[in-house]
């Protein structure tokens, strides 16, 4: 990924060094249990060990798969010049190449799932803070983009809390999934290699043996991970969508915050645009981009091809590395964005009253006005606000055959605000008391 969107931890996952260091840890584990087996001699399996603080050179392996065409066999023989040929000799005994790969990858991923909880941690700590604060800040919910009923801002961050926190259920499940290991040799059979090798590398690197592998760890476990990120960027999205409309000029209920010396346009000096969400929303494109490869990768050829080894390489780096910055991104803007209360009520207000549309409607069934007729009556006032710029108040008062169901102090009482928020905190215990 670019490092205009990478953060240094999550990158640091994927750099060759730390690819061949987890691969020098599994060799080295798995010559421990071999002698611990007797099937090679201690002595050996501690030469191993004596290269533990080695820097692997990354352009000498690089140099020698230039030769060798097999990155494996390259990283196994720049470990030979380290340890030595002779006491190299029984390193990767009875394994095969993916025993290492699949691990390796695996290991990777948990690693970047335990970075992304931890984002998902701070992302959902500030909508918390935010939804608190804003608990009961009217504003208007919209269907359609089209004026519906009073909500507020505090449940409109909640909403996104539990969106979120269902996201971090969901990854610590796919974290579970992938947290698996295989050292079971050529086609998974374990002809030349005892399943306790395996037990003894996984639990040292913190996995669970596969079950049961071919020559490669099933590509289902991958599939859910990466569309577990998939549908967390869209839940990015889903926010960063949200605050886009609140920033357009003619809402302007919110807006990013906008720092000293920014600047919004290098043709239009007042601009201020949501170029942070603007940002998030094509990050959740690149993020999803990975999932259907992901998918299309369980079905390999028999016990093993590499057809989804170029697909790894790429979506392993990009897909996490895109995913953390995105959520710290989004963590930043929760964090610092400016909220308009004032904006909210006004524009709830310049349909003057039309919002309360349906409280009349129900007033009126219980008046026993029937529901045909009372619709009949509710909209006919309403399309006068909407066409004429009248007030719906002043309108249903005015309506004789309204004030013959209802009293002029029913149809004010039908318009007071705190209706609509009477379950708020219902809804927060729901939400954060859980």
């Amino acid at each position: 990924m670019i490092p205009r969107y990478s953060r240094p931890e999550m990158v640091a996952i994927w750099d060759p060094a730390t690819k061949f260091r987890i691969w020098y840890e599994i060799e080295a584990h798995a010559c421990d249990a071999q002698a611990d087996l007797g099937v090679i001699p201690r002595e050996n399996a501690e030469a191993v060990w004596k290269a533990r603080d080695v820097e692997f050179d990354v352009a000498r392996i690089d140099e020698i798969e230039a030769v060798t065409k097999h990155d494996v066999i390259a990283f196994l023989t720049h470990l030979a010049e380290h340890v030595g040929a002779d006491q190299a000799r029984f390193v990767h005994q009875g394994m095969t190449s993916s025993d290492v790969l699949d691990t390796t990858f695996n290991i990777q991923l948990v690693r970047a799932a335990d970075i992304l909880l931890d984002d998902m941690d701070k992302l959902l700590a500030a909508l918390k803070t935010r939804a608190m604060e804003h608990k009961m800040t009217i504003r208007i919910g919209r269907s359609h983009g089209i004026h519906a009923e009073p909500v507020t801002m505090g449940l409109t961050f909640a909403r996104f809390y539990a969106e979120m926190e269902r996201n971090r259920n969901r990854l610590e499940k796919a974290r579970f999934e992938v947290a698996t290991g295989a050292i079971s040799g050529a086609v998974g059979t374990f002809a030349n290699i005892d399943p306790a090798v395996e037990a003894h590398v996984c639990e040292r690197l913190g996995l669970r043996p596969e079950p049961i592998s071919t020559q490669v760890i099933p590509r289902d476990r991958h599939a859910m991970f990466f569309a577990t990120l998939g549908v967390i960027a869209s839940s990015i999205e889903n926010v960063a969508t949200e605050i886009r409309h609140m920033q357009r000029t003619e809402v302007l209920e919110a807006e990013e915050f906008f720092s000293k010396g920014q600047k919004g346009s290098s043709a239009m000096p007042h601009k201020r645009n949501p170029v942070l969400t603007e940002n998030l929303t094509g990050l959740a494109r690149i993020v999803r981009m990975g999932v259907v490869p992901a998918m299309e990768n369980v079905a390999l050829w028999h016990e093993r091809d590499i057809s989804h080894s170029s697909v790894e390489r790429m979506i392993g780096p990009d897909s996490t590395i895109t995913l953390d910055f995105a959520l710290a991104r989004l963590t930043g803007v929760i964090e610092r964005l400016v909220i308009y209360p004032d904006n909210m009520i006004a524009n709830m207000n310049k349909f003057r009253g039309l919002v309360h549309s349906q409280r009349v409607l129900l007033a009126l069934t219980q008046a026993g006005v029937s529901r045909e007729d009372a619709y009949r009556l509710v909209q006919r006032n309403a399309m006068k606000v909407w066409e004429e710029g009248r007030d719906f108040r002043e309108e249903l008062l005015g309506d004789a055959e309204v004030t013959a169901a209802l009293s002029p102090a029913e149809i004010d009482e039908k318009f007071d605000l705190g209706y609509h928020t009477k379950h708020v905190d219902t809804i927060f215990a729901r939400v954060f008391d859980a």
